[in-house]
């Protein structure tokens, strides 16, 4: 059979999901399928059982190697969300829950964070980044320091559990899922000395290599349970944010990729980190030509909607939503806490309703409904363009081209609305998964593979907007989206101009 008809097959384990997408080179489509996943919520908490990470998968693994038969499988990876970590024992087996890549436990004990940043600074200013409660480093010492890390414990991420599963050993994590756990992405490896001095042990953490590194083969059980031929090669992955930028096609510097989903996500490529002063952008690496990624993932995003409505979405169409310009403006975070744009760990959503600021998610749950999806969707599209804002003040690679992806790019109002807000062109792709992403790196590891030619003949541009050439009513709607952030101290230090600085006409 022809090279070009090989599957390749990217796992993407989100919040609410796991997702197995096999594909072709040329992007042609052969089989998917998805399984829900739950979560715990309390307070700062967020948890989910990491059991449940691989029934999940290796189900929806036997659906697609079911409809696949006659493409030979030439790899698989997973992507898995930013941040997420779990203890084990020697054998892989789960010691704590999944601790998810919101979970601000570690806020509850300030001089966590302070001891990381103060300790860690080096790192941090030649990084370009610095540690925020969310992240695994800080839950890792909030764990040590609780005494609830059992002895002899073994550092893992949410990607490793799926690729450990399907190798039967223990096997590398990819870099881009160690950052947040405090790797040196520099060097690849873990900084000893940070971590002897804030009392981690480097030998509970993974080996590392890059995105898109073959690490191991699929063994017999794993075989077995998902219905990937024994000997398949695994590739390192990625996060989730990553493999969506991947998905998007944005594989060279000027080419931006935002993902809207339960959260918002922000991510270009760069030839150098980008560095910015409060944290809250933070560059991981590229699989090809020593690229950087730099980016942002926030608290806010599409989640609102789905804790205000459920699956009773009021209908979004232009002519059953307000104007804009008549439209509350709002902060929509639903939970506790903001990564980026700005760094606010007790941040909480807020809407500004006759002169008044009401906190809460409630305020925005006493507003008509259309009237409160139609503020879900212009505050975000506002945090959208702050976000592109701060990372031209940083300095990073002009904005040329924008692509949408995750599953709010359904809402042609909200990607209209979304390019009106931002300026500048958007490219919706075909295919809006980040098990794409995840299925174009183990694509990427055959040898001779260029990543970015790859994309090229594997992803699909299926829409091209174009801002509207009237877009008054959202610059003013930008204006003061920005003066109610700052009314509650969150921009402080943040360098974002009110002007676009970093876009291209």
């Amino acid at each position: 059979m022809p090279e070009h008809e090989r599957a390749w097959i990217g796992l993407d384990l989100g919040t609410q999901s796991v997702r197995a997408l096999a594909v072709t080179a040329r992007g042609d489509r052969l089989a998917s399928a998805t399984r829900p996943l739950r979560s715990t919520r309390l307070d700062r908490r967020h948890e989910q059982d990491p059991h449940a990470w691989w029934t999940a998968t290796a189900d929806a693994l036997r659906e697609v190697t079911a409809h696949i038969t006659g493409h030979p499988v030439g790899g698989v990876a997973a992507c898995a969300t930013s941040g997420t970590i779990l203890l084990t024992d020697a054998e892989g087996r789960p010691l704590t829950p999944g601790i998810m890549y919101d979970d601000t436990r570690a806020a509850e004990r300030p001089e966590i964070l302070s001891s990381l940043i103060c300790e860690g600074d080096e790192l941090w200013q030649r990084l370009g980044h610095r540690p925020q409660a969310s992240w695994g480093l800080a839950t890792l010492v909030h764990l040590q320091r609780s005494g609830a890390w059992p002895t002899g414990a073994r550092v893992c991420h949410q990607g490793d559990v799926i690729t450990r599963q399907l190798s039967g050993r223990p096997v590398p994590t990819d870099a881009n899922q160690a950052l947040k756990t405090g790797l040196d992405l520099t060097t690849l490896r873990w900084p000893d000395g940070l971590f002897d001095r804030i009392g981690l042990d480097t030998t509970a953490f993974p080996e590392v290599v890059l995105p898109g590194t073959p690490i191991a083969t699929v063994c017999e059980a794993a075989a077995e349970a998902t219905g990937l031929p024994a000997g398949t090669p695994v590739v390192a992955g990625t996060t989730d944010g990553c493999a969506a930028q991947f998905a998007a096609g944005a594989l060279r510097p000027g080419r931006w990729n935002t993902v809207l989903g339960t959260t918002l996500v922000v991510k270009g490529v760069s030839v150098a980190p980008v560095r910015e002063p409060t944290g809250a952008v933070y560059s991981h690496r590229a699989p090809h030509h020593d690229y950087w990624l730099p980016g942002g993932a926030s608290s806010t995003g599409a989640g609102t909607v789905s804790a205000l409505f459920g699956d009773a979405v009021p209908d979004s169409a232009p002519d059953r939503l307000p104007d804009w310009p008549d439209v509350p403006i709002a902060y929509p975070l639903a939970g506790i806490g903001e990564r980026f744009p700005f760094v606010a760990p007790d941040a909480v959503g807020i809407v500004a309703v006759d002169g008044e600021i009401r906190p809460g998610i409630g305020a925005l749950a006493a507003l008509p409904p259309s009237t409160a999806l139609a503020a879900v969707m212009l505050g975000v599209a506002c945090l959208e363009r702050l976000c592109y804002d701060l990372l031209a003040a940083a300095g990073a690679p002009p904005v040329h081209t924008v692509s949408f992806t995750g599953g709010a790019t359904r809402n042609a109002t909200w990607n209209q609305l979304r390019c009106d807000m931002l300026g500048v062109p958007v490219e919706i792709p075909a295919e809006t998964e980040p098990a794409l992403g995840s299925a174009l790196l183990a694509a990427s590891s055959a040898p001779g593979t260029d990543p970015v030619e790859l994309a090229d003949s594997m992803i699909r541009t299926a829409t091209v907007l174009e801002p509207t050439p009237s877009t008054t009513g959202l610059t003013d709607a930008y204006r003061r989206f920005r003066d109610l952030l700052g009314s509650q101290g969150w921009l402080e230090g943040v360098s974002a101009g009110s002007s676009r600085q970093g876009t291209s006409r």
